[in-house]
């Protein structure tokens, strides 16, 4: 910690997240970091880093030791719950992230099945590993690092149970079977979630990918507003959570912080200006650094511009819109590190 600064790095990033005075502005990471260069550093490489607790927390541990960010990510995938409720995975090589090959309820429309999540799927190894890994991270850390943990909702999780179209296609043809199934799936994110608390994460991403590429926003009000309601209202006081969504999200903002999450993670499509006005307070930003343009294919001098935009259009937590490409070269991760350090310092006051 520098002189100039009076915080470890957990209080400030979970001030921040809730919106509160922190000492400089937060380097939070709601979601993956890692790189192909980080796994060739630290000797833990995909896919064994999924499903091995040291190997996950090592290679999360590239996070802060390695860029410098002040939070630790050791889920870096949005599989591993699906894995560990039946459906098939592939987890893939070093340089791509895991990919569902069966999807064990597409029969979704004909309402030929009587599924429910299986008791013991906090005990299945890519959960039990996550849990172990944060375990290990916190016990590694303390309050020096904030350690992330992430689950993932409903929504997405009867993406990869039925597979995208179907689930799309149910809301349609088969409302009460969708509301049906993600009444179901609601308790998985919340018993991890409590999990992952009881094991020692700082802040909590809870990704949900309800966004307006794929449905509306009236959608969203209809069938999983009230579930984010009832999540939040059950681990309200326990750690902050963010919302993760990918794509364009602003007609639903105003939704979001109805829900009750203390702050979202946003993507780079979302003009900050409007994101703002929408929050308006009740729902703090973090996010806006495009992945593909800017973090993979981008120059230094192009991510501190993106940097500087961001902090000066009024988002105090700026971060990768999602898990960063695999092949992002690690000078573009600490460039937003350093970035983020120079503004804090020309701007003592946050």
């Amino acid at each position: 910690m520098s002189a100039s600064e009076q915080m470890a790095g957990s209080e400030r990033v979970i001030a921040a997240v809730r919106g509160q005075e922190v000492d400089r502005f937060p380097l939070v990471t709601p979601t993956s970091v890692v790189t192909v260069e980080s796994m060739t550093v630290t000797g833990v490489y995909f896919p064994e880093a999924h499903t091995d607790p040291y190997k996950m927390a090592a290679l999360a541990a590239a996070g802060h030791e390695l860029l410098g960010f002040d939070t630790v990510t050791p889920y870096f995938s949005i599989l591993l719950e699906a894995a560990a409720l039946g459906c098939e995975v592939d987890w893939n090589s070093v340089d791509a992230m895991p990919a569902i090959k069966i999807n064990p309820l597409k029969n979704l429309l004909e309402r030929k099945w009587d599924w429910r999540p299986p008791a013991n799927f906090l005990d299945r190894q890519p959960v039990k590993a996550l849990l172990a890994a944060i375990r290990l991270l916190k016990k590694r850390y303390g309050r020096r690092v904030a350690v992330v943990g992430k689950v993932i909702g409903p929504w997405t999780l009867a993406y990869h149970l039925c597979g995208v179209q179907d689930f799309l296609l149910g809301l349609v043809l088969e409302p009460e079977a969708v509301r049906e199934l993600l009444e179901r799936l609601l308790a998985v994110p919340l018993r991890l979630a409590v999990a992952e608390i009881e094991a020692g994460v700082d802040v909590l991403t809870w990704a949900d990918h309800a966004t307006s590429d794929l449905v509306s926003a009236a959608a969203y009000r209809d069938f999983l507003l009230p579930l984010h309601q009832r999540a939040m209202e059950q681990l309200a006081g326990s750690c902050p959570v963010i919302l993760h969504t990918c794509g364009r999200a602003t007609d639903r903002v105003a939704y979001f912080a109805r829900a009750g999450f203390t702050a979202f993670h946003f993507d780079s499509r979302n003009p900050v200006g409007d994101l703002l006005s929408l929050a308006n307070g009740r729902l703090n930003l973090i996010g806006g650094i495009n992945n593909p343009q800017t973090l993979l294919n981008g120059k230094v001098k192009e991510v501190r511009a993106t940097i500087e935009g961001l902090l000066q259009a009024g988002i105090k937590m700026v971060a990768p819109e999602c898990a960063v490409p695999l092949r992002t070269p690690n000078q573009n991760l600490r460039a937003i590190v350093q970035a983020v350090r120079d503004f804090s310092r020309r701007h003592r006051k946050v």
